[in-house]
């Protein structure tokens, strides 16, 4: 959505969880950076691309510990994330922007913009023709759809994908009904081809973006937190050992 106010509740809920949990020894001030950006198509490609990287170059100037950090983002969200490792990846040593996070948490990653592997479900809620319409908007009429800096999943190169990784792997959570699942699954095969450490999180008959829509949809408490816990434990076993603040 782009924006931090959609996710608010589902951001409270993340830090609250992160305090409290079995795991909360580990995380005694967790601190959370939302990230809001230009949608298209009030703005193309790179704007949103060089919107994250502020963002992130913002995050080290306050904690100069990259390995501290946990990037997370869903969909289109996931989609820039994905986008910014492959910038890092692809730099020189010297520039600044070179420093990975310590993990990423990529939730329903739109990760080839256009694909004939995205196709409708019965069960998921957005529309692969929809989705192919908003890629040619974000991507505007100066760049191609076939750069991975715009589309991820046209990433091939492997050894690229190993210098874009952080340094703690990466996790993936998606649901198994959802528009964008194959082309997910593809990208995640790749990454382990490459040697890159990935958790994936494939929810049964589940749809797009899954954590966060069962904290909006869901009656039952269990339910509705079971996304976030699952993201809180992932974080803990990855990075608890650094005390994140």
């Amino acid at each position: 959505m782009g924006s931090s106010y959609f996710y608010l509740e589902f951001l409270i809920a993340l830090v609250h969880l992160l305090r409290t949990s079995s795991r909360s020894e580990q995380f005694r001030n967790p601190a959370l950076f939302a990230l809001e950006y230009t949608l298209s198509p009030d703005a193309t490609f790179p704007k949103q691309l060089q919107q994250t990287l502020l963002g992130y170059e913002y995050l080290l100037s306050i904690l100069p510990d990259p390995s501290r950090v946990c990037v997370a983002g869903d969909s289109a969200g996931a989609t820039l994330l994905l986008s910014m490792l492959l910038h890092l990846g692809r730099q020189s040593p010297a520039e600044p922007h070179r420093a990975r996070p310590g993990y990423a948490i990529l939730v329903s990653p739109w990760t080839t913009l256009v694909s004939s592997q995205n196709q409708n479900t019965k069960s998921d809620y957005i529309n692969a023709d929809s989705l192919h319409r908003y890629a040619l908007q974000y991507a505007g009429s100066k760049v191609s759809l076939d750069d991975p800096l715009v589309s991820p999943g046209m990433c091939k190169d492997q050894a690229w994908w190993r210098r874009a990784a952080p340094s703690r792997g990466l996790a993936f959570m998606f649901g198994s009904e959802e528009v964008l699942a194959d082309e997910t699954r593809e990208l995640v095969e790749r990454l382990q081809k490459a040697g890159v450490e990935v958790v994936v999180d494939e929810e049964e008959a589940s749809i797009h973006a899954w954590p966060v829509a069962s904290l909006f949809l869901s009656d039952a408490g269990p339910a509705r937190l079971r996304g976030l816990q699952e993201m809180v434990k992932m974080i803990g076993d990855r990075l608890g050992e650094h005390q994140v603040p």
